[in-house]
């Protein structure tokens, strides 16, 4: 008895095949083909088709395929757990980007010495070549089966649902590790599936155990303590070896230990965890970065508001924060209570928050009088700092911080203005962006998540669409984020590549049909009736922080030379050069460049050495022929020198170059 069913390789066949025929037996055993996609649906390569199933081959190169080969191999990490501890209990193993995690509860922290040992084991486990086999089991048999893992047991029925690997769909399944020559079961696990055929589909020189930390059950943290093993896993060690190299550049590059290298920033205990302080050469380029972009928001037609770092709780009640966004916000303070003489309370305090955002102020800044649609769009723009309770588990420098000040800009305008006004936002968005260094871009649309928002599908409709309109003229990639969007509106949120290729989340865009209902904001348009304006929430940096440590990371210190916070350091030869450079200083300082003289004890090649190790793009060297000539030697940060270069031809390029902002090496 035969069947037909549409094989995609890579163009769609129709294939008729016997009764019993799995996925493997049409899309081939190759071994760089980890599973199947069925209908759809990712399958194990030994599924029995159905007719009329169309079948696609599924390979590493597939970010889908190369999360399985992922989470097979965190199945293989939790049998050797269990094989190096046998009481360690299993928690949850799913794939993440660029590898996997499992959980476990264990008597002690994993140490480094165990990941080695627990590494050799799992290479043993993968070259033995055991399969995995899927078995369909029912809510009884599985806690029999299960019954001495309390973990696996709480995930039977409703706890874990479909948001962990183990659990979910229309079937309950455990897969069995299962020796390949005796047929015995070595191992097995709680989960949904699908895997990889066997283990030799997973190379051993192509995976390793990274680090272990400290986890909480299910992410919750009123849940108990549990040990994580982080690993990673790639289709071929050549893949592996380039996600290490990856990883040790990304490393020289981290922006906190560059802070520290450079005297740019710090974050003292004394202040608290995410909250940083400034140094001078911090605080330099931070003044550079905020005041282009105020010249550039000028010219754009923008008008600079102010606004106080905190509130009564009634401003977030009416913007909805206080109902959505509170466990993001710090706790109240109690202020303004009254007394009697005699101790009675007489009125009750009022609770006050730090502001985690300032789009409510800057609406009762724009209701403060009445407007008319002769003043649309009204453009607002402020540097505003606000504070948000990151949990201190995800605080990383400057780039997940719990006090920040935003480049914050709200415009208000009609609807007939909107789409011109999203247009011409984009566009001042990246081109801003660009202008500080970044140009590899992509956009993100972020849609409405019904169960946390508020507002009509026509308004969030009308919304999306215009956002997608816009984003679509910009001619860039637009990538759909499916529930991602705030509660008040849709959002495009522009993606940026740095130098060694990783994404950063940038500005952000979002349309908003339900700040201006909630604070009754109106103007008066030309008939004379009272309109509702559209609110455009708009981040360009999404904070001088966050911002300020992704360039950092994406220069690796070396700021072009209109952002560096020493942009020349003149070197004499001996002590008796220093006038001399000193003057030269006064001609660059004169035409606005940032420069310093060394002046200092140590010999020439260490005050060279020490200006390279501060990555200053510029050091002028002067000696006794360069005093006669007017001239000095001109060496650039990557080594390179010109001698006898006029000191009028060395300050015009220099100033040319941070005028024009040029990139140097």
């Amino acid at each position: 008895m035969s069947l037909s069913v549409t094989v995609v390789s890579p163009e769609p066949e129709v294939r008729e095949v016997e009764t019993g025929t799995t996925a493997m037996d049409v899309v081939g055993q190759d071994r760089s083909v980890l599973v199947a996609r069925v209908n759809g649906t990712l399958k194990d390569l030994d599924y029995v088709l159905e007719p009329g199933d169309v079948v696609e081959a599924v390979t590493a190169a597939d970010p889908e395929g190369l999360a399985v080969l992922r989470h097979s191999c965190a199945h293989v990490l939790a049998q050797a757990v269990q094989q190096e501890f046998p009481e360690a209990k299993l928690g949850i193993g799913p794939p993440i980007k660029d590898g996997f995690y499992y959980d476990f509860a264990v008597g002690r922290p994993f140490t480094p010495e165990d990941l080695q040992a627990l590494e050799k084991r799992m290479q043993v486990i993968l070259k033995a070549g055991q399969r995995f086999t899927r078995r369909v089991v029912t809510e009884d048999e599985a806690r029999h089966e299960l019954k001495h893992e309390p973990f696996k047991m709480r995930l039977i029925g409703s706890e874990g649902g479909a948001d962990v690997m183990e659990v979910g769909g229309a079937e309950l399944t455990i897969y069995d590790n299962v020796d390949a020559k005796s047929g015995e079961r070595c191992w097995g696990d709680l989960c949904r599936g699908p895997h990889v055929p066997t283990t030799r589909y997973i190379a051993p020189n192509a995976m390793k155990l990274m680090r272990s930390a400290a986890a909480y059950w299910l992410g919750n943290q009123e849940n108990e303590s549990l040990q994580r093993i982080y690993g990673t896993a790639w289709a071929s060690k050549d893949e592996l070896q380039g996600y290490l190299t990856f990883l040790q550049e990304a490393e020289r590059r981290d922006h906190r230990r560059l802070g520290a290298e450079l005297d740019l920033f710090s974050f003292p205990e004394e202040i608290g965890s995410g909250l940083a302080v400034f140094h001078p050469k911090g605080g330099v380029i931070r003044r550079v970065m905020e005041d282009y972009s105020r010249s550039r928001h000028e010219a754009a037609g923008y008008e600079f508001v102010n606004t106080p770092h905190l509130t009564k709780a009634q401003l977030f009640e009416t913007s909805g924060h206080l109902d959505w966004y509170s466990e993001g916000m710090y706790p109240p303070m109690e202020l303004d209570a009254e007394y009697t003489e005699d101790g009675l309370l007489r009125r009750a305090p009022q609770k006050y928050y730090l502001k985690p955002m300032n789009c409510p102020m800057h609406n009762l800044i724009y209701r403060s009088r009445g407007r008319s649609y002769r003043e649309l769009p009204l453009r607002l723009f402020e540097f505003g700092t606000v504070y948000r309770y990151e949990k201190s588990g995800v605080v990383q420098g400057l780039t997940r911080a719990r006090g920040f000040t935003q480049d914050d800009a709200h415009i208000y305008c009609t609807k007939e203005q909107m789409p011109g006004e999203l247009d011409t936002l984009l566009t001042f968005v990246l081109d801003l962006l660009r202008d500080y260094g970044l140009t590899d871009f992509y956009l993100e649309l972020s849609t409405r998540d019904p169960k946390k928002s508020v507002g009509t599908d026509e308004e969030w409709a009308e919304a999306t669409e215009a956002l997608r309109v816009a984003a679509e003229k910009q001619g860039l990639t637009l990538v759909l984020d499916e529930g991602g969007a705030a509660f008040y509106g849709p959002k495009v949120s522009v993606q940026a590549k740095d130098a060694i290729g990783r994404t950063w989340q940038m500005s952000t865009i979002q349309v908003d049909f339900q700040l201006p209902q909630r604070f009754d904001l109106e103007y008066q348009s030309a008939d004379g009736t009272r309109q509702q304006p559209i609110m455009i929430h708009r981040a360009l940096f999404g904070s001088i922080e966050r911002f300020f440590g992704v360039l950092l990371e994406h220069y690796a210190g070396a700021f072009p030379p209109w952002l560096a916070p020493v942009q020349v350091v003149g070197i004499p030869v001996t002590d008796s050069h220093v006038d001399y450079l000193d003057q030269v200083a006064a001609s660059l300082r004169a035409e606005g460049v940032r420069v310093e003289v060394d002046a200092s004890d140590d010999r020439m090649q260490k005050k060279i050495r020490n200006a390279q190790k501060l990555k200053i793009p510029y050091m002028l060297i002067a000696g006794d022929e360069d005093v006669a000539a007017g001239a000095v030697s001109f060496r650039y940060r990557d080594g390179t020198q010109r001698n006898g270069i006029p000191v009028s031809e060395a300050v015009t390029e220099i100033v040319e170059a941070v005028r024009n902002r040029l990139q140097i090496a």
